[in-house]
């Protein structure tokens, strides 16, 4: 499979499949292909994989894109303004990434649920209890929102996150919530409760404008609903 991402902050990554090749995708993600490209509604797996992509954002089913009788050609745009990623999935190194951060991927990638280890991160951490695991073998593409910046972490080494920045990490890494110090910082601060803690070793992936970021600042300009 060979592939280039095109299109600047409204990224779309275009594959080229040899005959036979396969890709996987969620629906609707798909944005144009050559005719030849085959097109399969599957499950992808058993039961518990089709309610762990359910619960981490995805759709219970996938589609399978297979070239056919030659090469094959197929399109993937970002659904929101911001940066396309290819990451490299392998044994022992697989990636957690962002609630419906995944685009699209070779057929040898596996899609999964990543339960966050304490509950509390979940509540109060705004990166999601349930975040997506990528494992298996091959080569996967990811959404980011906005800009991706990479920091490459040495063992113990941590860096600390806003609320919703945090795109994607290497499975190696640790993730924990703590709390914003201080009762003036908390409430005139402006920075909300709490903070994520990444901790390596591992590869992270840190995004420049959340979607939730996004929406909390146009809130003020919207409408309000009336009765």
């Amino acid at each position: 499979m060979q592939y280039r991402i095109e299109g600047g902050s409204l990224p779309v990554v275009i594959c080229h499949l040899q005959s036979g090749e396969s890709m996987i995708t969620e629906r609707g993600s798909m944005s144009w292909m050559s005719p030849n490209m085959k097109m399969e509604t599957v499950s992808n797996g058993g039961i518990s994989k089709v309610i762990g992509r359910m619960f981490s954002g995805e759709g219970i089913f996938q589609n399978r894109y297979t070239a056919m009788n030659g090469e094959g050609m197929i399109a993937f745009a970002s659904s929101f303004p911001g940066s396309i990623m290819a990451v490299d999935v392998g044994p022992g190194s697989g990636m957690i990434v962002q609630k419906s951060g995944f685009l699209a991927s070779e057929e040898s990638v596996e899609l999964s649920i990543a339960f966050q280890k304490k509950l509390g991160k979940g509540l109060f951490g705004g990166e999601g209890f349930i975040m997506q695991k990528l494992s298996g073998n091959g080569k996967a593409f990811i959404e980011i929102d906005g800009y991706a910046v990479h920091y490459s972490l040495g063992s113990g080494e941590s860096i600390v996150v806003d609320t919703g920045y945090l795109a994607a990490m290497s499975e190696s890494c640790q993730m924990d919530i703590v709390t914003v110090p201080g009762v003036k910082n908390i409430l005139f601060g402006g920075e909300g409760l709490f903070n994520t803690v990444v901790t390596g070793p591992g590869e992270i992936y840190l995004q420049t404008m959340p979607i939730s970021a996004v929406a909390g600042s146009l809130r003020p300009y919207l409408p309000s609903s009336t009765n």
